[in-house]
């Protein structure tokens, strides 16, 4: 006679990968979609992987494991089962190798960081993707720039250089602007020769801190909001190995009990 746990532990291990599987298809459908839909490829060289094909990858190794943990936990399917548990377990040690890593080699990855937002302001103008990525980080946080404002000169448009013929020669994107609320009208070409300011000067006008040092500081301010962001994402994943491998072992143990009862049974007509 199965228990109550028995007959719960199914539904409970199977329930929630419903709603993920439908999650990662919707992620490729959209990766799919950003990639035929991209033709700057240029553009996209500042990162280490195109957004869409990571966004298409996620979703299919999501759709594949929550497919192993629904049918193996439906099915009463071992294998399944543990390609599930192996699976949520690999990706638990990757986040938490990757989160020591990060710390321990906390110089490394800033350096990987900068380099990677000075390529992307190398590419601003080639996509407009790009473009709106980068004018709302630095809206967002208040920022200009990786390191300082003047980071911007990489641009072939917003180069100091002499022989620039570029009309936003020397100047900054307008999403490192200063914006006054109380303005009714806003003047878009406030970046405008903010370069050949000094830093104290251009301050009145623009944010001229960078923006690691910027994200760095958010980091910092808002660790416990990170560290219950981990959690979160951890505690599903511990939930989800810890039902899969209480239903792997009792479904050995109904096995061996079927087993046992089938050599031990008595031939009635004996």
């Amino acid at each position: 006679m199965p228990s109550l746990v028995d007959a719960t532990l199914p539904g409970l291990l199977g329930s929630p990968s419903h709603c993920v599987k439908i999650i990662s298809l919707v992620m490729v459908s959209i990766g799919m979609y950003a990639r035929m839909m991209k033709h700057a490829e240029a553009a996209l060289a500042c990162l280490s992987v195109d957004p869409a094909v990571m966004l298409m990858v996620v979703g299919v190794l999501m759709f594949i494991i929550t497919f192993c943990g629904c049918v193996g936990s439906l099915r009463e399917n071992i294998c399944l089962l543990q390609t599930f548990c192996i699976c949520l377990t690999l990706i638990f040690l990757l986040q938490l190798l990757a989160g020591i890593l990060g710390f321990v080699f906390a110089d490394k990855a800033r350096n990987k960081v900068t380099e990677m937002i000075n390529n992307a302001i190398i590419h601003y103008r080639d996509d407009i993707d790009l473009q709106n990525l980068i004018d709302f980080g630095q809206r967002e946080f208040g920022c200009c720039g990786g390191v300082t404002y003047t980071d911007w000169s990489q641009n072939m448009y917003f180069n100091c250089k002499t022989d620039n013929p570029s009309r936003e020669r020397c100047s900054v994107p307008f999403s490192c602007c200063i914006i006054s609320k109380d303005k009714m009208v806003i003047n878009t070409m406030c970046g405008q020769g903010m370069q050949d300011l000094e830093y104290i000067e251009a301050g009145k006008y623009i944010h001229a801190n960078g923006c690691i040092d910027t994200l760095v500081n958010w980091i910092h301010s808002n660790l416990f909001l990170l560290g219950g962001i981990a959690m979160g994402l951890a505690i599903p994943q511990l939930v989800g190995i810890l039902l899969s491998q209480l239903l792997i072992n009792q479904i050995k143990d109904q096995i061996e009990l079927q087993n046992y009862n089938a050599k031990h049974r008595t031939d009635p007509w004996s």
